[in-house]
């Protein structure tokens, strides 16, 4: 631990951050539930066409160009080969638009284009897929439910669940407040980070269960501070390796894996900091004392 943290004022620093989570968790709530979510067209519906251009063609060309036209965003990837793009948009609300307006729209460009295939993503496949991925964020989270009660005492395992609902939380509100696009990666994102912080809580609550096992006379703060600062290392050399390869993503990832960066770096952020706070200190509230966790002698005779 460094000299701004020590064992002296660990107590406060795990109370102060706690209570900055809380109020943050609101705020991520209150967004969540004002301004909603910019669905992608994973789940919205919508149209995907791939088109054949000029390799010298980058997308800040494209993009301005379809989106005027289409009076929407656009989303532009580069797709398999050289002059390949994958155009994303909205159906749009005429009817008579078809494929055809694509090299319209682009003819400004006064390249040869080609559009290659044209797919149409219906509102029901989207509405299939919300519905499948927020399943599977709920089945998810009911395995780590019976998981932590079945490993842990109640207290520590809620302690540890707490903080597994404050990563989410936090990422939920980051992308209402922004407006980014919601779509099936960062959906993979979300999974990812549960996962994630799960192993950060799990180690830090059993040092703190191998603890109050050795030491039951120690008072559980003191303990909370010393299993902190038996797995702060770890826990600060295994998030920085990942928040470099997750940075890696963001820079040279492209607008593809934009979201998914984005919330997984919120993710790990997020998630070391529930580990050490949320995670010990709600244990610590709720009453969790050493005896919770003594061997209770069973006698020979009935």
């Amino acid at each position: 631990m460094s000299k701004l943290i020590n064992m002296k004022n660990a107590n406060k620093w795990r109370y102060g951050t706690s209570v900055i989570s809380i109020l943050l968790m609101c705020v991520a709530l209150f967004f969540i539930t004002t301004r909603g979510f910019n669905w992608g067209l994973d789940f919205t519906g919508g149209v995907v066409s791939e088109v054949q251009l000029n390799p010298q063609i980058t997308s800040s060309e494209l993009s301005p160009l379809l989106e005027a036209g289409l009076g929407q965003k656009v989303s532009v990837v580069s797709g398999e080969g050289q002059g390949r793009w994958i155009i994303r948009y909205s159906i749009p609300d005429n009817s008579q638009q078809n494929v055809s307006s694509i090299e319209t729209l682009l003819a400004p460009l006064h390249a040869d284009t080609k559009v290659l295939n044209t797919s149409i993503v219906g509102p029901q496949v989207g509405q299939d897929l919300a519905e499948q991925g927020s399943l599977a964020l709920l089945v998810c989270l009911l395995c780590i439910m019976v998981y932590l009660s079945v490993r842990f005492e109640w207290r520590l395992a809620l302690g540890s669940l707490v903080a597994l609902l404050h990563d989410v939380v936090f990422v939920l509100g980051f992308f209402a407040l922004s407006q980014m696009e919601f779509n099936l990666t960062v959906l993979a994102a979300i999974l990812a980070i549960l996962g994630y912080s799960l192993n950060d809580s799990i180690i830090i609550a059993d040092r703190i269960r191998e603890l109050l096992r050795m030491k039951p006379k120690v008072a559980t703060a003191d303990i909370n501070n010393q299993a902190i600062a038996a797995t702060f290392n770890r826990t600060m050399i295994t998030s920085g390796t990942t928040l470099l390869t997750v940075s890696a993503l963001w820079l040279l990832g492209g607008t593809p894996l934009e979201g998914f960066s984005i919330a997984m770096f919120i993710g790990i952020m997020t998630g070391t900091w529930s580990s050490i706070s949320v995670g010990t200190s709600l244990p610590e509230v709720l009453g969790l004392k050493a005896e919770h966790y003594q061997v209770i002698a069973v006698p020979d005779t009935p």
